[in-house]
């Protein structure tokens, strides 16, 4: 009699059960404070555990990406493509969001007596400690005077910094570097060994962290903001479709063929609202889709500072809700001069706790919006957050392949053979 081997269920399907039953339970035991108090360590721990991962993996990829790409003139060169592409996409983003605001306006007729209002002290702090340093003195700190409180305080483009140099320096240490590649080779192995160790438990950290939420915020809360939220979710999603898919299409990917292999990743962006958790698998699948380790070491990692395009879209779409909601019309020239303030204030924030909020709070004074009609947004923030990860994760993944393809290194075959293989295929490892 022969026995039939049961497939494993996917890491996409474990991590959709998970988002699940986490709106399950948190919906069934909505307003109870305990479920929180339960569920909030495991969600918490599971974060933890990705994030610990990021910054040794992102400092030995850029040291062994580096050391490989052979000169400061190349690397120079894809410094210059990557940020250009960068603010290129960056500025639609903004530009998107805007003409979603003007076209919609989610925040007119908003009786905000109805609204209740959330304490942003935190994020406030946060903007006035940020704003003390100059954009000088911003320049300069990514220069770090110690590699190891920088990788501490998880500070990415000092890490970044010192990454990209001491990789040249293996680089022309030639024959003598070799044993530090061999292993740096070995401390990224086992780092992303330990990435699917770590993932095994993203079900149970999904369903913890969608429970609180859930259990804390409800459904039914949403009131006079669900419009503002619906508008971004609509807008994130036509943008990506739009726009990346126009990308993608002269990078030689569909749409569908970049979801169904993103599957994973995408997925547990949204239900963790955290870019950082998939930072290593995106990294990892990215290479075996043909794209050379130094444009991945390279354009990932600084993508998640100077290439936020999700946040960008939803800090031009919050700047105007607000702006509409305490009735202030804001003529083409100050919505282009938002836009312009926008680019400056977002870039290089990323490790920032609550980025988008501390820049929407250091932008909006400069456009005469209220600062403090973000209280009335902030208990929302977590829903929308977990779709401008998205359209973060996506854009820093597909700029990877933008860079390889117009560098003229992209593996097209490897590219071809992964899509009609690998790709239709549930990871294994990741089950």
């Amino acid at each position: 009699m022969t026995t039939t081997k049961r497939k494993p269920i996917g890491l996409a399907w474990q991590i959709l059960i998970g988002l699940i039953l986490g709106i399950t339970v948190g919906g069934v035991f909505y307003g109870n404070p305990h479920v929180a108090e339960w569920l909030k360590p495991i969600g918490d721990i599971f974060i933890r555990m990705m994030k610990m991962i990021v910054v040794p993996i992102v400092f030995t990829t850029i040291v062994l990406g580096v050391s490989s790409v052979g000169s400061p003139k190349s690397l120079g060169r894809l410094g210059v493509k990557t940020l250009g592409y960068f603010t290129i996409v960056t500025m639609i983003a903004i530009f998107t969001g805007l003409f979603a605001a003007n076209l919609v306006e989610p925040g007119a007729g908003i009786n905000m007596s109805t609204l209740d209002k959330t304490d942003i002290s935190t994020y406030v702090e946060t903007e006035e400690t940020t704003q003390d340093a100059g954009l000088v003195d911003k320049i300069v700190n990514i220069v770090p005077t110690n590699i190891l409180d920088a990788m501490v305080r998880g500070d990415m483009l000092a890490i970044i910094f010192f990454s990209v140099l001491f990789g040249l320096g293996v680089g022309f240490a030639g024959e003598k570097g070799q044993p530090v590649v061999r292993f740096f080779e070995g401390v990224a192995a086992a780092m992303f060994n330990l990435v699917n160790i770590v993932m095994k438990f993203a079900p149970i950290g999904v369903f913890a962290l969608i429970g609180v939420t859930v259990s804390t915020f409800g459904i039914e809360s949403l009131g006079s903001l669900f419009k503002l939220i619906a508008t971004l979710y609509v807008t994130a999603l036509l943008f990506m479709v739009i726009v990346f898919g126009a990308i993608m299409k002269w990078v030689g990917i569909r749409v569908s063929d970049f979801t169904r292999i993103f599957k994973d990743e995408l997925l547990l962006t949204y239900s963790t609202a955290s870019s950082e958790t998939v930072l290593p698998r995106v990294m990892e699948k990215l290479e075996r889709m043909g794209v050379p380790k130094s444009i991945v070491s390279f354009v990932v990692p600084t993508g998640y500072s100077f290439n936020l395009d999700g946040s960008a879209l939803y800090q031009a779409l919050a700047a105007l809700f607000i702006a509409q909601m305490y009735g202030i019309d804001l003529s083409i020239g100050t919505q282009l001069t938002l836009v312009f303030v926008l680019m400056l204030t977002s870039k290089g924030m990323a490790a920032v706790p609550g980025v988008s909020f501390v820049v929407l709070l250091a932008t909006l004074g400069t456009v005469g919006i209220p600062a403090e009609g973000l209280a009335f947004i902030a208990g929302i923030d977590r829903i929308m957050d977990m779709m401008r990860s998205v359209v973060n994760v996506t854009g820093n993944t597909l700029a990877s392949l933008v860079i390889a393809k117009w560098e003229g290194v992209l593996d097209e075959d490897q590219l071809e053979t992964f899509m009609s293989t690998e790709g239709k295929k549930d990871d294994v490892r990741s089950a």
